[in-house]
C-alpha cells in the first residue's frame, strides 16, 4: 500500500477496546497495520487505564450513559503527538484516525509526532464533509495536500467507493453496520451486507483502474470474526480486513474482555454497544495462532492460508478470483452433532 509493505492483509480498527499504542506495535511487529484512535481515551487522558477498568466495570443500563460522560473529556493535541510518537519510535508504521470534522484541526499534531498513515473514517464517509456550523472538509484537496497515504471510509456502495477512489485515497474502507458493537442499522436504518458491498467496491475498483491506472486497496471493514470470515471478504474482492473486535478480545487489550465503537459514546446519538468479547489469547494467538480451539476465532490468518492453499490460489489477488456461491447451508449441512452438542461450528 503506498510505499508501505506488510505481512498481513489485516488493519485493527481505531477503537480504544481494539487498539493501545502497546498493542498497536505488537500487532506491527507481527507484520500487520493497528489505527490508534487520535479522538479516543489515549489522547483525552494521561492514563486512561483507570477509565478502562471503569467502563468495564459498568452493568449494561448505565454503560452508554456514562462512557459519553468519559468521552466527554476534551483531546488533548499535544497527547496526538506522543501517543503517535510512541509506535513510532518502536520501530513499525504509525497509524491513526480522525473524523472528518476534526482532521483539519489535529493533522499537524499527529504529524509532529511522526504519522505514516492517516485514516479518515466515519459511519459513511463523502468527498465533501458538509456542514451548516463549520467549515467543510474538502477531501480531494486535503488528500492532495497532506503528504501522506490516507485511507477513508466508511461506504458499502459501487458509486459511494468510486466517489472516495477519485479523491486520492491508497484505501477505502467498505463496510456500513456489520461489526459486532455497531448499532447503525437500528439507528439510522442503513446498511449493506458486507459481502454484497465489498464486491461492488471491488467492481468500483476495476472500474477506477481502467480509468486512471491506479489501484486503490479495499479494506473490508467489520464483520471479520473467523479465519473463514478474513478468507470469503478476500474472495469476494477485498485486499485486506480491518478486525476489531477479535483484538479487543486479546488478553493485552486494557478493555478487559469488553467492546465497543467509535460512535458508542456519541453524545447526541449512540450508534453501538459495549459488547463483551470475552478473552480468547494472546494477539499473537488471535492472528497467527496455535490455536487451541475449533471455532476459526484463534490464527484468523492461517485460516485464510489454509483456505488458499485448499482452494488452489497462492496470492492474495489470485484469491479475488475464486468462485463464491450464496450457501447458507455451508453453515448447517450435516454439523447436526456439533449443533447439539454446541462446540465447534455449533
Amino acid at each position: 500500500m503506498d510505499a508501505f509493505t506488510f505481512d498481513l492483509p489485516m488493519m485493527a480498527s481505531g477503537m480504544d477496546s481494539a487498539v493501545t499504542p502497546q498493542t498497536a506495535i505488537e500487532i506491527g511487529r507481527l507484520g500487520g497495520l493497528a489505527t490508534l484512535n487520535l479522538e479516543g481515551l489515549w489522547t483525552r487522558y494521561e492514563n486512561p487505564v483507570p477509565v478502562y477498568d471503569e467502563i468495564a466495570s459498568l452493568d449494561n443500563q448505565h454503560a452508554t450513559r456514562r462512557m459519553q460522560e468519559l468521552y466527554d473529556a476534551p483531546v488533548d493535541p499535544d497527547l496526538i503527538t506522543q501517543r503517535v510518537k510512541e509506535v513510532k519510535d518502536a520501530g513499525v508504521i504509525a497509524c491513526g484516525s480522525l473524523t472528518p470534522p476534526t482532521v483539519s484541526k489535529y493533522i499537524d499534531y499527529a504529524k509532529a509526532g511522526g504519522l505514516d498513515v492517516l485514516v479518515i473514517q466515519g459511519t459513511v464517509v463523502s468527498a465533501e464533509h458538509v456542514s451548516s456550523r463549520e467549515e467543510p472538509l474538502d477531501l480531494n484537496t486535503f488528500i492532495r495536500d497532506v503528504e501522506m497515504p490516507v485511507i477513508i471510509g466508511g461506504t458499502a456502495s459501487y458509486s459511494g467507493a468510486l466517489h472516495l477512489m477519485r479523491t486520492g485515497a491508497v484505501g477505502v474502507l467498505v463496510g456500513v453496520g456489520p461489526g459486532a458493537a455497531c448499532t447503525t442499522r437500528a439507528v439510522l436504518g442503513i446498511g449493506v451486507p458486507q459481502a454484497t458491498a465489498i464486491a461492488d467496491a471491488a467492481a468500483a475498483r476495476s472500474a477506477y483502474l481502467e480509468e486512471t491506472g491506479r489501484y486503490v486497496h479495499i479494506i473490508a471493514d467489520g464483520g471479520m470474526r473467523t479465519g473463514g470470515d478474513v478468507s470469503k471478504a478476500i474472495a469476494v474482492g477485498a485486499d485486506a480486513v480491518m478486525i476489531g473486535s477479535p483484538m479487543a478480545a486479546a488478553s493485552e487489550s486494557p478493555s478487559k474482555g469488553y467492546h465497543w465503537g467509535m460512535a458508542t459514546f456519541h453524545a447526541t446519538l449512540p450508534r453501538g454497544s459495549r459488547v463483551h468479547t470475552g478473552t480468547l489469547g494472546t494477539i499473537e494467538e488471535i492472528l497467527l495462532g496455535p490455536a487451541h480451539e475449533n471455532d476459526g476465532r484463534r490464527n484468523l490468518f492461517g485460516g485464510l492460508r489454509g483456505s488458499m492453499a485448499t482452494t488452489g490460489y497462492a496470492t492474495v489477488k489470485a484469491f479475488q478470483k475464486a468462485e463464491v456461491m450464496v450457501a447458507p447451508a455451508l453453515q448447517t449441512e450435516g454439523k447436526q452433532l456439533q449443533r447439539t452438542q454446541g462446540v465447534g461450528m455449533g
